[in-house]
């Protein structure tokens, strides 16, 4: 009688292991479905994967759900039952339920992840606007924008630098999707939005012919360093100096040091461009830059002005999508007796064919544009583009075979051509 008691007491011991592993299995399963689902709906409304702290939290809730609720349900159907919840065998499995629930949660994430991006490449996309939805791909009211397959076909924009081959390859026939009731500028704004987001890119110019194809496509990548703002005839310079705490960039600075005779001495005057614990750097003329000496240790006392009006554009225009171009008016061309005003963009200066003649600032919109007229421009490539299209000699431009959006009217603005 003693064996057969021994015996069911292990039956009974075993049969409430199963279960409880059962139980933990089931847990887990759920858990790892529930981190699935969050990892393909984070993937399907952001396009990035959802991170590994919000998937687990997903996932070990509907262990923690379960844990309260059986709790709270045996409190409530037998209230005897309230301590049952703090003996070590029940905290041990709640314990083990919520451990392996947390443990597989990176495992479904990653598996909703996958689906997400498997799902938008069987649709035919590599990529996905964050509006756009399953449900409204089914009805069809999306747009549809192919980039160009070759990366031969994607172009570099004059004046920047150009994108690596690289990037270029991996955009080379994407197809992004955008909701169809973006007007064609907002489509244009929206598809440059995702280019730069998307790939790095620092500028890019597109256009987009009346079926919504790319029909022309130039990267480039945003300016970097000094270079680019410096004029001719002056040379950035590191030097070991001591700015005063309110010195920045643009101050104009004096350079000075111990003489000889252990008496101040005033070695160049500059321009403050940065600085870096004890280095400054520093922008002068090219002569002046002779005069300064590696191993010397200088003294910068910064003057009572403004930083100069070049400067500050400068630091505008390089934060800003709009570049600064110089465009010739060329004999013949569509621009010649145009006035400024049917200009989109804007004139900063413009240099007249005489070499006598003094360049005309701000000009007035109402000047009228004649052969070898030089026009500085600020303006979006595109934009830039466009006139430079127009200010174009006729045999120039009809040679120009990459025109594939044709030759509008009018260069008084880019809404005419969409419209």
């Amino acid at each position: 009688m003693t064996l057969l008691l021994q015996l069911d007491a292990v039956i009974r011991s075993a049969a409430v292991l199963l279960n409880d592993i059962a139980l933990i299995a089931s847990l887990a399963v759920g858990a790892a479905a529930v981190a699935a689902a969050a990892a393909l709906v984070h993937r399907w409304y952001t396009r990035e994967p959802i991170p590994r702290w919000l998937a687990s939290l997903f996932g070990g809730t509907p262990a923690a759900v379960y844990i309260s609720g059986i709790g709270l349900l045996d409190t409530i159907t037998d209230p005897t039952r309230a301590a049952d919840v703090f003996e070590p065998s029940t905290m041990l499995l709640n314990s083990t339920v919520l451990v392996a629930a947390v443990a597989v949660s990176p495992a479904g994430r990653a598996v909703g992840d996958r689906v997400a991006t498997d799902v938008f490449a069987f649709a035919g996309t590599s990529a996905v606007d964050a509006e756009v939805g399953r449900i409204v791909r089914t009805v069809g009211r999306v747009a549809a924008v192919e980039l160009p397959e070759d990366p031969d076909n994607i172009g570099d924009i004059d004046g920047y630098d150009p994108v690596p081959r690289a990037r270029k390859e991996a955009m080379a026939g994407k197809r992004l999707l955008f909701p169809r009731r973006l007007t064609d500028a907002e489509l244009t704004d929206r598809l440059v939005t995702r280019i730069k987001e998307d790939y790095g890119i620092g500028h890019v110019d597109v256009e987009l012919d009346e079926a919504g194809d790319v029909s022309f496509l130039a990267l480039g990548r945003r300016v970097a360093g000094l270079g680019p703002t410096m004029p001719p005839g002056v040379a950035a310079v590191a030097v070991r100096a001591d700015p005063g705490a309110g010195a920045s960039a643009g101050d104009a600075v004096q350079l000075w040091r111990t003489g000889e005779d252990g008496a101040p001495e005033r070695v160049v005057g500059a321009e403050l461009r940065a600085t870096a614990g004890d280095v400054a750097t520093v922008i002068l003329d090219e002569s002046d830059a002779q005069r300064l000496d590696r191993g010397e240790e200088y003294r910068l006392l910064t003057l009572p002005s403004d930083p100069g009006a070049e400067h500050e554009f400068t630091s505008l225009l390089r934060s800003a999508d709009e570049t600064m171009e110089r465009v010739t008016v060329e004999l013949g061309s569509d621009l010649v007796g145009a006035t400024l005003g049917n200009l989109d963009a804007t004139v900063v200066a413009v240099r007249g064919a005489d070499e006598d003649e003094a360049v005309d600032a701000i000009p007035a919109r109402a000047r009228e544009l004649a052969a070898g007229d030089e026009l500085f421009i600020v303006a979006r490539p595109e934009t830039v583009r466009r006139i430079s299209r127009f200010a174009a000699a006729p045999e120039a431009d009809d040679g120009d075979g990459g025109d594939s959006a044709g030759t509008p009217a009018s260069p008084a603005s880019d809404s005419a051509d969409d419209d």
